[in-house]
């Protein structure tokens, strides 16, 4: 008989967590995880799910418009901000009581509380104590904003999910994932929205070419896309909120949303008193096999800011069971993982950028192609799609994928596999591709645009 409670003990019910509670009750271990939301973590309650939904959403304003070059003429049509909301969150409780019932069938104990460390095998969670032999930290991130004059008056993605109406006004604060895909949310659903970054293209981190594109298609949009910009204070007036720029200007919105970043979730779990290494940021350093600095304490997921996407968190927690109760032992790889932006047009990812590729392999070709989407032959509307392929010269190896137009997350994911196995950009060349379609341009591209070393 053991003398813990419990073989494994999960601290947050996230993808992360709970995919890992759920492989180690498979392989027989007695499991116990806690969590002081809801279940599903922010993907699913507060992150890429509901922003999917309301992604879908805003795409319809400009389906109605592109309807009339096929021949249709569509009627007067409303919006309802409340519909929408109450929608999302009918099928949020519906994938809450999913998570739920994946644990009661996996016989996971859930504590419906928060959890910390009391020492190196026992935790405080509510108004118990609980014992483990081993204990995994999922506990995510959290939003994270400046600390600037009248930042109480701003709200995180968190909260615009549950605004309780749709501001007719609004800023978006921040370049990368969550600020483009709310920037094109809020502008597809009729508001007037300015986009304020302090960097020079958005979606820092990713391709040039892609930032040059997706910063393109944003203005064409109607969003007022302000770069190497910035607020210095925000200040609360009759008609609305002041947001003081940087550079001398101000401006007038009903609703300022700060997208500047994300932090670990680690505040007050006591880590630092039983010794788990953590860094200045709050990220939890690990090894490989998601282990911390304390052997039998594991940590998965953005809490550790090795990748932060949901499908990274769940192949870590699944590893972590695996190696740990599964006898299977399975590092985890972090190359070529595929990512998506919902912006709008959205952007699919897989591998190297160019710059990153120099740096890495050396001499590299560039396969480019940009041009206007079938479907926009007829709509008549200004977009453009491209198309870009890495390839590394000496083996002529596909090191990188990178999409930017309708579909690119699905287009993406299925060539990532061809990616993640080493495909040669040969191998691309002999593969006959399915006409017309936008995809097929990654196996006709026969001349680099440009070639580096």
């Amino acid at each position: 008989m053991s003398q813990y409670d419990f073989d494994l003990f999960v601290i947050g019910a996230g993808s992360g967590g709970v995919r890992a509670s759920r492989i180690a009750a498979s392989h027989g271990a007695r499991v116990g995880i806690c969590e002081e939301s809801r279940v599903g973590g922010t993907c699913v309650i507060r992150g890429c799910v509901p922003k999917k939904l309301l992604v879908y959403a805003s795409h319809f304003a400009e389906d109605f418009e592109d309807a009339r070059g096929f021949g249709w003429e569509t009627g007067p049509s409303s919006f309802s901000w409340s519909r929408l909301i109450q929608a999302k969150d009918k099928e949020i409780d519906r994938l809450n009581q999913v998570y739920l019932g994946l644990l009661s069938g996996s016989g996971v104990k859930l504590y419906e509380a928060r959890g910390s460390f009391i020492d190196q095998h026992t935790l405080q969670v509510g108004g118990e104590t609980v014992t483990a032999e081993r204990i995994l930290i999922a506990t995510g991130g959290t939003p994270w904003a400046p600390d600037i004059p009248g930042i109480e008056h701003a709200i995180s993605s968190n909260e615009a999910f549950d605004l309780k109406e749709l501001p007719a006004r609004v800023a978006t604060v921040g370049g990368g994932f969550i600020a483009c895909e709310f920037s094109g949310i809020f502008n597809g659903l009729g508001s007037s929205v300015t986009q304020i970054y302090r960097g020079d293209a958005v979606l820092r981190g990713f391709d040039q070419d892609v930032r040059r594109v997706v910063s393109s298609e944003l203005v064409k949009k109607g969003i007022d896309l302000r770069l190497e910009e910035d607020i210095s204070s925000i200040e609360r007036k009759d008609s609305g909120l002041q947001l003081n720029l940087k550079s001398g200007a101000t401006l007038e919105v009903d609703q300022v949303m700060y997208a500047t970043g994300r932090v670990p979730l680690v505040r007050d779990l006591g880590l630092r008193e039983i010794g788990v290494e953590v860094r200045a940021d709050g990220r939890i350093v690990v090894d490989d096999y998601s282990r911390t600095s304390v052997e039998h304490i594991f940590a998965v997921g953005d809490v550790t800011s090795r990748v932060n996407l949901t499908p990274v968190a769940i192949y870590e927690g699944h590893s972590f069971a695996d190696s740990e109760f599964g006898n299977h032992e399975r590092p985890v790889n972090h190359e070529f993982i595929p990512s998506a932006v919902f912006s709008q047009p959205p952007v699919g990812t897989v591998g190297y950028t160019e710059e990153e590729a120099i740096t890495h392999f050396g001499p590299v070709d560039v396969y480019l192609s940009e041009f206007r989407p079938m479907k926009h032959t007829l709509s008549g509307r200004d977009e453009k799609t491209l198309m870009k392929l890495i390839v590394e010269h000496q083996g002529q190896k596909v090191v990188g994928i990178h999409i930017v137009g309708p579909d690119a997350p699905e287009i993406v994911q299925g060539f990532a596999i061809a990616v993640k196995s080493g495909l040669t950009k040969e191998r691309f060349d002999c593969t006959i591709g399915i006409h017309p379609t936008a995809a097929e341009e990654l196996v006709t591209m026969r001349t680099p645009a440009r070639s580096h070393g």
